[in-house]
């Protein structure tokens, strides 16, 4: 079961050929005083897949979440273009880190986790590409107003992570990781 309404992770975790339903955890996803942001990704991953748990106590439940680090600030999907383009423009030139918080939850409520960083060095942007990209990709949904997938990676002028999946919102390495640990063989649950 994925606890998430994103169709980025549900394209996904359809890669792996797994059988999956998707279901939308209810959760309050307002950071805590004080709470850096690895602390906090993983923490809402967790959250999402014990709020799926109560709903679905037979499954294993998948968790994610994802943050950007700007400036050493949390700063989360935008929402409007106006909002986008802020995010942009204070991004243009800087190396920017994604935080995911990833949690694999057992039918037992054993839970593994982990946080999976990327980072990522933008281009110098001008208003108007950045106005352009916007119009064009409509990035309100995606934390740091970019969908790499797409001409988000335009933007850029280097990666640097384990897995470039991150930054849709679904560290696939990771995934596998933790299914692993929890004796879980990816390739033996693909159909």
């Amino acid at each position: 079961m994925l606890a998430s309404s994103s169709r980025y992770r549900k394209e996904l975790l359809q890669r792996l050929r797994i059988p999956f339903d998707c279901a939308s955890p209810d959760i309050d996803e307002t950071p805590l005083t004080g709470e850096d942001a690895s602390a906090y990704v993983v923490r809402l991953a967790k959250q999402k897949a014990a709020e799926l748990a109560s709903r679905w106590p037979e499954h294993w439940i998948i968790g994610s979440d994802q943050t950007c680090v700007l400036n050493g600030r949390i700063c989360g999907k935008p929402g409007t273009a106006e909002k986008a383009q802020a995010q942009l423009l204070q991004a243009s030139g800087q190396r920017v880190t994604f935080l995911t918080g990833l949690c694999l939850r057992s039918p037992t409520g054993e839970e593994f986790s982990l946080c999976e960083p990327f980072h990522v060095q933008f281009r110098e942007l001008s208003p108007e590409l950045v106005e352009r990209y916007i119009a064009l990709e409509q990035p309100l949904d995606c934390a740091g107003s970019f969908k790499v997938e797409g001409l988000g990676i335009t933007l850029f002028s280097a990666l640097e992570g384990r897995d470039s999946n991150s930054l849709i919102g679904l560290p696939m390495i990771g995934l596998t990781d933790l299914m692993l640990q929890a004796g879980l063989q990816p390739l033996q649950l693909a159909e």
